[in-house]
């Protein structure tokens, strides 16, 4: 089996279609079709129905789909780890990071990583924790900043606690005070309040609605749907009030009033994940220090 034979296979199951996916991987469509049909010889299944117009996945070619696309990923890693030349002149790190991270903790330490190794491309992949989780599974991500416990359990990736972070209540400077102008204010005092929410997925989201309904009350929303800038925007306008980090507070404040949660108030642990069955390349190992020592 031969990673050519791969990556043919896999460009026909994602085109399901021989010629388009030739043109895919700049080969002539005849040698592309041989090369699967000698992969389908050495395997002893047909991976592909193939009808007229109609290309699609048999039950050996599904079997196959998921540990190819690994396959693959996994040589290139191979192939980059390979080609970085000493003292990391060069080379790639793709980093995922939930997009309140993005905004809070990675700016100071991305800028540090880049002045230190100026020839390291930063690739970043900005999305939920269940997202991440599942590109650096199927080996798309080297390293991601995920928050605790996981969207679901997934053995095959290690963890290792960042931080601990606190949540506050942020709102217009021009609103009236959260909790009667109290200094912290309580989830409870939330309540009747119109928050301004984060889209379906954000983990965010699911914390301030749990939260919320454990004080027995559903939360007001005035808007949902959005990003982090877009939520922080809302709340400049007046339209409520939004539970966010406290370092994405502190790096938006401008235009904010920052008010703390009561004790127990409410927290998030960050962590940073990587595939347990595959060592990160050196310039992602190089990275993971510096988030470890920050």
């Amino acid at each position: 089996m031969q990673l050519q034979q791969l990556q043919y296979f896999v460009a026909v199951a994602e085109t399901r279609h021989f010629t388009r996916a030739a043109e895919t991987v700049h080969v002539a469509q005849p040698s592309l079709s041989q090369q699967i049909r000698a992969l389908e010889r050495e395997l002893g299944a047909d991976l592909f129905l193939r009808a007229r117009g109609n290309i699609t996945l048999t039950d050996a070619g599904e079997a196959l789909l998921p540990l190819a696309r690994r396959i693959l990923a996994d040589a290139d890693t191979a192939r980059q780890e390979v080609l970085e030349l000493v003292q990391l002149r060069r080379g790639r790190v793709r980093l995922g990071a939930t997009p309140s991270l993005c905004t809070g903790l990675l700016p100071d330490v991305l800028r540090a990583f880049h002045d230190r190794y100026p020839g390291i491309r930063l690739m970043i992949e900005e999305s939920g924790s269940h997202d991440l989780v599942r590109e650096l599974a199927r080996g798309a991500l080297d390293l991601a900043l995920v928050v605790l416990p996981l969207p679901t359990a997934s053995p095959a990736l290690t963890t290792v606690e960042l931080l601990r972070e606190d949540l506050v209540v942020v709102s217009s400077p021009e609103s009236p005070r959260p909790g009667g102008g109290r200094r912290a204010v309580r989830i409870a005092d939330l309540e009747g309040e119109r928050l301004v929410m984060f889209r379906h997925g954000y983990d965010l989201r699911e914390l301030t609605v749990a939260a919320c309904r454990a004080e027995g009350f559903e939360p007001d929303f005035a808007v949902e749907g959005g990003e982090m800038d877009a939520v922080l925007g809302f709340v400049r306008a007046g339209l409520g009030m939004a539970v966010v980090p406290r370092m994405v507070a502190a790096r938006s404040g401008r235009g904010l009033r920052v008010t703390p949660l009561a004790r127990p108030g409410l927290s998030r642990t960050i962590a940073l994940a990587h595939r347990s069955d595959v060592a990160p390349p050196r310039a992602a190992r190089e990275l993971q220090r510096m988030l470890l020592e920050r």
